[in-house]
């Protein structure tokens, strides 16, 4: 087989999963010619193959140098003219058989090594099935269409990573039409905090707060009690021995429970926790803590300050947070009495400058689903967001300022993971229809370092356990190095564009399934739009372009010069509209 055009060299050396190869010095030229295309000899990130017998070794060349890189006494008998790679070994192919991840017969001393042409490559990776989708071209062949196993992309989850500018949102963009085009049942929430999103898909359901025709609501009342105590009032689990906290959770609890007649259907009250998903007034809650610390009474005995013996002159006006009056008590002490209930008197204030806040109306007013006499319940809500006949939800959070986006996030993935585990024998979700979980800008909301996240203890959750009851994840980041290392740690797949910080590149080395250094080494240099795919959902660790896409995401940069040649006449008019915008939090 020396003899063959395709020759390369010989094994000098086998270590583990890589091996090191002599060029042969026969070979005329450092880029021949096979069957009309131009091959390059030794280019990091191309494959060669080692045939032994109706068994073919593939892999990837990581070094290429004039001395072997074990230096030794044997090596002087080379000379300056010899050629050396160094080469991972990724697969092999045994007779007809598909291609397969890992070595099961390791190459000797002495083996031939064949230079890799396209028609290997189609060998390698195969024809587009049922159960794959189209990524991109590989870099070596704009012929070469590289697929991946959209059940493992999915359901093992996937990482989106780039530099600004490298391509990351047209991959986004690629990777998705991919799933809707080709899968009528595919079903996908896109968590977009820049509102990016609905220019490339015209044909998406976009949610988004004040907006007229689909409004995004996410009720308050969908937190678990814990979320809430510390959302409203700063409380944490650990304040559970104190009275006050105690007395918050059967405060709550006892709102939920008297609205059990829902429109989903009627619950059992005795079920009923402070953490259910019941709706309740947080005005009412406010209302009955001020009513408390503020009563006055017939009788100075705690126990005895009941309903029955206060001196009320107005109930107030709980919706428009008007408190309850009345009779004001003397100081000689002598009846009516000032309250001794002061369990809430941490709380009170907390809440109401939280129902003040017109930054959580989204969460406090949430139109339809607001209570439970309202016109909506929950099941509207996952409709709308995953039952629809839409197969992608675009879930647009630009209106959402930055203090709120971690728990928004949290409350969007514990409420869709919670509808999937409940529902996941039901033939319309569940394990019987999946549903892929998209999170752009994930290190905003997903950072290693902060340690009371709503969305990272939920996007935790979905990665460690999402995939049982057919919820799987991406993440989409420029900065891979601030995204929590538990959500890293169960991506099966990542696609790695450009990466020039060196934090960033060796946290995907770290990462990534497959141990290919010589392939992650080529981030910084990869071109724009160019991606290094690894991991479970393809069949060998390649070198992709991805192609550009049209209509794309509103992410592209401004066009500087254009818009610097252009004269920009003082108007004192000007930034009105901007200052308001700043001071009411709202586009």
């Amino acid at each position: 087989m020396k003899t063959e055009i395709t020759y390369l060299g010989h094994i000098i050396r086998v270590d583990s999963g890589t091996i090191e190869v002599e060029v042969s010095n026969d070979i005329p030229s450092a880029a021949p010619i096979i069957n009309g295309r131009l091959y390059k000899i030794g280019q990091i990130g191309t494959f060669i193959k080692i045939p032994i017998g109706n068994i073919t070794i593939y892999g990837i060349v990581s070094s290429v140098s004039n001395t072997p890189s074990k230096s030794d006494e044997i090596s002087l008998k080379y000379t300056f003219g010899s050629r050396f790679l160094t080469v991972q070994l990724v697969g092999e192919k045994i007779g007809e058989d598909d291609f397969e991840k890992g070595i099961g017969t390791y190459p000797t001393i002495n083996d031939e090594v064949h230079i890799v042409i396209e028609k290997d490559l189609f060998d390698i990776y195969g024809k587009k099935d049922s159960g794959s989708i189209e990524i991109g071209k590989h870099s070596s062949s704009e012929n070469l269409s590289v697929y991946a196993d959209l059940h493992k992309l999915v359901l093992r989850h996937c990482a989106i990573l780039g530099s600004t500018g490298s391509g990351k949102s047209n991959t986004t963009v690629s990777i998705l039409k991919a799933i809707l085009n080709d899968y009528q049942g595919s079903r996908v929430i896109l968590v977009d905090p820049h509102g990016e999103y609905p220019s490339a898909f015209p044909d998406a359901r976009v949610f988004k707060i004040n907006e007229t025709a689909n409004p995004l609501y996410i009720p308050f009342w969908l937190m678990s009690f814990d979320e809430l105590a510390y959302f409203l009032v700063g409380a944490k689990p650990t304040d559970d021995q104190k009275p006050d906290y105690r007395l918050f959770r059967e405060l709550v609890t006892n709102l939920k429970k008297e609205n059990c007649t829902l429109k989903a259907g009627i619950v059992n009250p005795n079920f009923v926790t402070a953490d259910s998903p019941i709706p309740f007034s947080a005005r009412k809650l406010w209302h009955i803590m001020n009513w408390w610390l503020n009563a006055t009474f017939d009788t100075s005995n705690k126990d005895d300050q009941t309903l029955a013996t206060a001196r009320q002159i107005n109930a107030g006006d709980i919706e428009n947070l008007i408190p309850a009056q009345f009779t004001p008590y003397p100081t000689n002490n002598t009846a009516p009495f000032k309250s001794k209930h002061i369990e809430f008197y941490n709380y009170e204030k907390k809440i109401l400058s939280r129902l003040r806040d017109s930054r959580f109306d989204f969460l406090f007013n949430p139109g339809d689903y607001k209570d439970a006499t309202s016109a909506k319940d929950l099941h509207n809500l996952l409709n709308e967001w995953i039952g629809s006949n839409k197969k992608l939800a675009i879930l647009d959070l630009s209106g959402v300022p930055y203090e709120v986006l971690d728990i928004t996030v949290g409350l969007i993935t514990r409420f869709v993971y919670d509808s999937m585990f409940w529902g996941r024998q039901e033939t319309y979700t569940g394990k019987n229809r999946p549903l892929l979980l998209a999170y752009e800008e994930a290190h905003s909301y997903l950072n290693k370092g902060e340690n009371n996240s709503y969305s990272k203890d939920a996007v935790e959750k979905v990665f460690k356990e999402g995939r049982k009851f057919g919820l799987g994840a991406l993440v989409i980041s420029q900065r891979p190095s601030e995204i929590s290392e538990t959500i890293l740690a169960q991506v099966g797949t990542f696609i790695a564009l450009r990466l020039t910080n060196s934090g960033d590149q060796s946290i995907v080395k770290n990462s990534a399934p497959d141990n290919l250094n010589s392939l992650i080494d080529l981030l910084p240099s990869l071109r724009t739009g160019e991606a290094i795919i690894v991991g479970e959902a393809i069949k060998i660790p390649s070198r992709v372009r991805i192609k550009l896409n049209v209509p794309r995401p509103t992410s592209d940069d401004p066009k500087l010069v254009e818009k610097w040649l252009e004269s920009h006449p003082e108007n004192e008019e000007n930034y009105k509209v901007v200052v308001t915008r700043i001071r009411q939090q709202k586009i």
